[in-house]
C-alpha cells in the first residue's frame, strides 16, 4: 500500500507535463474538426496552448489550472505564441464543468492529471463522483483524477467533435476505467490507441498513451469502435495524424465493451478463443476453482518474520510455515525440502499466528512492544482487532496463486500446509484435484487469458485480483493426468516459453498445434508489451 505522506509533489499535483512534440501532434489532429472552441482542462505549463496556436490562432480557448504559479506561465505561454482569444482559469475543471451548460466545444486537447482518488481534497472527490453519477457511469474509489477528466470532457464536447489527450496506459486494462471504455465506446464514431514501446515521462514508471476520439454526430450513428496502433520511437510524429487515426483495424463488441487488451490481439487469436469459449473442453476458472485473497495482517513486516526472529524472542509456538513470494517458490510445489531452503537463506519464512497468551513471557512481551514502537497498532488492519495482533481468517489450502508475477501467473501445490498472506491467493479446487488443476494451469490459453483479464503497472508485472482469475480461461481439470513433479522441473530449470509450448501439447489436446502456438505468440507479445520490449 502507497502512503500520502510517501509521495513527491509532483506525483501529488499529477504533474507530468505533455513534450511539446506530442501536444502538436494532437493538436495537429483535432486541425480538420475544430472550428473555434477548444477546451484544454488541465494546462498546466500551457504546452498545448503553444500547439494549439500553430495551427487555431484565431480560436477561442478555454482552458483551466489549479496553481497559481502554472497558470501565470500557461498564461503568458498563450500569449506569446500569438493566442490572443485564451482564457486561463484558475480554478477546478471538474467543477466548472458540472455547472456548464451543454456541448459547447469543438475539440477538446490536454494531458489531464493522474492523481489518485484518496490524495484528492475532500471537494475534488465530491465533484469526480458527482461527474460519474451525472453520466450514470458507475463509479468507484479506485479511480484516478485524469478518468472523471476524460468523461467530463468528453460530455463537453460538440457531436462529431474530436477530443485528443495523452492518458496512462493503463486505460487499456484497469478496472476503474471501465466505465470510461463503455462510455467513449457508446459515444465515439472511432477510438484509437497510440501504444508507444518506450516510458515518454522521465523519472515515472507510469506508460501513457495518447487517445483520439471522434464523438458521434447523432447518438444512433455507427460506431466503428477501438483501433490500437503501437509505435517505436518518436518517427510516427512526423506522420499524418489522420493517417495513423485511420490506420489501426477497429474492433467492436466486447472490445469496447470490456478491457480493451482484446484489441492487441491479431484477428486468427480471438477467433480460437471464440472457439474456446464455446467448447465444452474448456472453463473459466470460477467452474473450476474458488480463489480467496490470502491472509490480512495490516503489517506483513510484523506478522511474516525469519528463523531468528523466532528464535530471539521464544515465537515458536506461534510460528508457522509460509510463503508469499515469487522466490520462495520458483516452481509451482511447495514442500518442506523448498521451506528449508528459504529458511536457510534467510528468507521470512514463519508466520505469526499471535494470541494473547504471547504476552505471558518477557520475550513475548518485547516482541509486542518492538512492533508498538514501529506504529503496527495504529494501521487501520490492526486498530481495529482486540488486541491488535490476533489475526483473522487463518487457514491454508492446498494450491495457492501469487498475486503478481513477471512472465505469468503459475498455480503452486502446497504440500505442507503453508500459510499465505494477500500477497497470493488461497485456492481450493472444485473440480478434478488440486494436482490436476496446478498441472493444467500452465498452458498457452491460460497465460494468454491472464495477458487480457489482468492488469500491470510500473515495471510491468501483471496483476491478477480475483474477478480476473475467474475469469481465466483454461482446461477442465478432471480431464487431466498430472505429472506435476515433471512441471516443477521444467519451470525451475526451463524458459516460460517452452515450459508453455510442452505443457499446451499435454493438456490442450482440443486445439491444434497451429492453434496452440498461435496462442503462444500472442501471450509472447502482450508480455513482451507489458515489459516494454521491441516487438
Amino acid at each position: 500500500m502507497n502512503f500520502m505522506e510517501f509521495e513527491t509533489e509532483q506525483k501529488l499535483r499529477g504533474g507530468y507535463y505533455t513534450p511539446d512534440d506530442l501536444a502538436r501532434f494532437l493538436a495537429r489532429w483535432v486541425s480538420p474538426n475544430a472550428g473555434s472552441r477548444i477546451l484544454e482542462p488541465s494546462c498546466g505549463d500551457g504546452a498545448f496552448l503553444s500547439a494549439i496556436a500553430t495551427q487555431h490562432r484565431s480560436a477561442t480557448v478555454t482552458a483551466f489550472e489549479l496553481s497559481p504559479e502554472e497558470a501565470q506561465k500557461a498564461n503568458s505561454r498563450a500569449l506569446q505564441s500569438g493566442l490572443t482569444d485564451c482564457t486561463v482559469h484558475q480554478e477546478d475543471f471538474l467543477g466548472w464543468a458540472l455547472e456548464a451548460k451543454g456541448a459547447q466545444f469543438d475539440a477538446i486537447l490536454g494531458n489531464p492529471p493522474f492523481i489518485r482518488y484518496q490524495y484528492l481534497p475532500a471537494k475534488f472527490q465530491q465533484n469526480a463522483e458527482q461527474i460519474f453519477n451525472r453520466l450514470d457511469c458507475k463509479f468507484t474509489k479506485h479511480t484516478n483524477a485524469w478518468v472523471p477528466f476524460v468523461l467530463a470532457s468528453l460530455d463537453l464536447l460538440r457531436p462529431g467533435g474530436r477530443l485528443a489527450m495523452v492518458v496512462p496506459s493503463e486505460i487499456v486494462h484497469v478496472m476503474h476505467a471501465q466505465s470510461l471504455r463503455t462510455y467513449l465506446g457508446e459515444q465515439c464514431r472511432r477510438i484509437v490507441i497510440v501504444d508507444p514501446q518506450e516510458i515518454w515521462f522521465e523519472g515515472t514508471l507510469q506508460g501513457a498513451v495518447l487517445l483520439m476520439a471522434e464523438k458521434k454526430k447523432t447518438p444512433t450513428s455507427h460506431g466503428e469502435g477501438l483501433g490500437i496502433q503501437r509505435v517505436a520511437g518518436r518517427a510516427f510524429l512526423n506522420k499524418d495524424p489522420e493517417v495513423m487515426f485511420n490506420t489501426p483495424q477497429a474492433i467492436n463488441g466486447r472490445t469496447v465493451q470490456g478491457k480493451w487488451t482484446r484489441a492487441l490481439v491479431p484477428p486468427a487469436t480471438l477467433e480460437i478463443l471464440d472457439k474456446v469459449e464455446a467448447s465444452n473442453d474448456f472453463c473459466r476458472f470460477n467452474e473450476a476453482a474458488k480463489v480467496d485473497v490470502g491472509i490480512v495482517t495490516g503489517a506483513n513486516k510484523f506478522f511474516l518474520v525469519t528463523d531468528d526472529v523466532v528464535q530471539r524472542y521464544g515465537l515458536q509456538k506461534w510460528a508457522h510455515p509460509m510463503f508469499g513470494r515469487s522466490d520462495h517458490c520458483p516452481g509451482v510445489i511447495y514442500d518442506g525440502e523448498q521451506h528449508t531452503r528459504n529458511a536457510a537463506s534467510g528468507k521470512p519464512t514463519n508466520f505469526l499466528w499471535l494470541d494473547s497468551s504471547v504476552e505471558d513471557s518477557v520475550e513475548g512481551r518485547e516482541y509486542i512492544q518492538s512492533g508498538e514502537n514501529e506504529n503496527f497498532h495504529k494501521r487501520y488492519k490492526c486498530r481495529i482487532r482486540k488486541p491488535w495482533y490476533t489475526v483473522p481468517s487463518v487457514h491454508a489450502t492446498e494450491v495457492g496463486m501469487l498475486k503478481r508475477s513477471h512472465d505469468t501467473p503459475r498455480l503452486i501445490h502446497n504440500r505442507i500446509g503453508a500459510y499465505t498472506t494477500d500477497t497470493a491467493y488461497r485456492i481450493r479446487a472444485l473440480r478434478g484435484t488440486a494436482q490436476s488443476l496446478v498441472y493444467g494451469f500452465f498452458n498457452s490459453l491460460t497465460a494468454l487469458s491472464a495477458e487480457l483479464e489482468g492488469r500491470h503497472y510500473g515495471g510491468g508485472v501483471l496483476e491478477l485480483v480475483p474477478s480476473e482469475i475467474e475469469k481465466l480461461l483454461l482446461p477442465k481439470p478432471e480431464g487431466i493426468v498430472p505429472d506435476i513433479e515433471r512441471l516443477d522441473r521444467m519451470v525451475r530449470g526451463g524458459t516460460v516459453a517452452d515450459t508453455l509450448e510442452v505443457q499446451s501439447e499435454h493438456v490442450l489436446n482440443a486445439l491444434s498445434k497451429a492453434e496452440q502456438m498461435d496462442l503462444l505468440a500472442s501471450w509472447s507479445s502482450l508480455r513482451d508489451r507489458r515489459h516494454r520490449l521491441p516487438a
